[in-house]
């Protein structure tokens, strides 16, 4: 089996974490490193790793000065709790990108929010009702 390990740039690994626990409903915990830290799902899967800006030699990582963080980038999760992670999404954010909609093309509903970064994160339900 093949797995994506999606790594974002963030201004506080811990920060970001807390609140990526919060929109997705999982067990909070610290991250490993203050420079780095991955969200896991249940099963372990990683879902989002978290690096803190200019920690190490990576060129995209170096700083948020170079290009407008999440540009060309759209974190997108299924969930399997949309009803529940809708009003903890409206918790972390005075509002939303998007406001919960069925998306035409999946049949799911979905909204987006954007992250402390800036990123833009679009949460759509697992299944369509």
């Amino acid at each position: 089996m093949k797995r994506t390990w999606t790594i974002i740039g963030v201004a506080d690994v811990a920060r970001s974490s807390d609140w990526y626990q919060s929109l997705l409903g999982l067990p909070a915990t610290a991250p490993a490193h203050s420079y780095f830290g991955q969200l896991l799902d249940s099963d372990g899967t990683v879902l989002l790793c978290l690096h803190q800006w200019g920690a190490h030699e990576h060129p995209t990582l170096a700083s948020p000065a170079h290009a407008q963080p999440g540009n060309g980038l759209l974190l997108f999760f299924r969930v399997d709790d949309f009803d529940a992670a809708l009003p903890r999404a409206r918790a972390l954010v005075d509002r939303l990108a998007e406001e919960p909609q069925v998306n035409p093309n999946t049949g799911t509903r979905e909204f987006a929010l954007r992250d402390p970064d800036g990123y833009y994160v679009m949460v759509s339900a697992l299944a369509a009702d």
